[in-house]
């Protein structure tokens, strides 16, 4: 069974409301529905900003400042499951951002080949596709040169690879 999703708005007045179950609510009730497994959400009803890890906090802070005269045993319970709720929510932002960072990279990259595109253009420096494209088209000629003369071609390397290779070693 999936745990019930809270959204909680928190007015300007420092109120909390739980939309799911249409009442205020104080942070010892989100300290409850942390430890019972339930996902909470809390944002700022009028920008919408999420709060979630201030509330969360705010609430870690007063279970640690009221302690308990059981030992600690209880406090350490629900810091133990406030824990493991921060990590839940987390992880998943952490994952969008690893994401977003590999697709901005890419988007960056090809911005790079681009500008350098250009700049060979405008330098009138041929890039390597346009070598490779000129090599192609002298090897076509050097055959058509061949065949209108009458020469059988005389089987030998790829001209291309010979050039490639010469304009590699340079």
């Amino acid at each position: 069974m999936a745990a019930e999703r809270h959204l909680i708005k928190k007015y300007a007045n420092r109120k909390l409301y739980d939309t799911q179950t249409s009442r205020y609510i104080t942070l010892e009730g989100i300290s409850r529905l942390v430890r019972d497994g339930h996902d909470i959400e809390v944002v700022d009803r009028d920008s919408g900003r999420d709060l979630t890890p201030l509330v969360l906090s705010q609430i870690v802070m007063g279970e640690e400042k009221r302690g308990d005269d059981n030992g600690g045993e209880v406090l350490q319970d629900r810091g133990q499951a406030l824990l493991e709720y921060v990590r839940r929510t987390l992880s998943a932002p952490a994952a969008l951002v690893s994401s977003e960072m590999g697709r901005r990279r890419s988007e960056f990259e090809d911005l790079v080949e681009t500008a350098v595109a250009r700049a060979l253009e405008k330098l009138s420096i041929p890039s390597r596709r346009d070598i490779d494209a000129l090599s192609a088209r002298i090897d076509e000629l050097e055959r058509r040169i061949e065949r209108a003369q009458g020469v059988r071609p005389v089987l030998k390397p790829a001209t291309t690879s010979r050039r490639r290779a010469a304009a590699t070693a340079r």
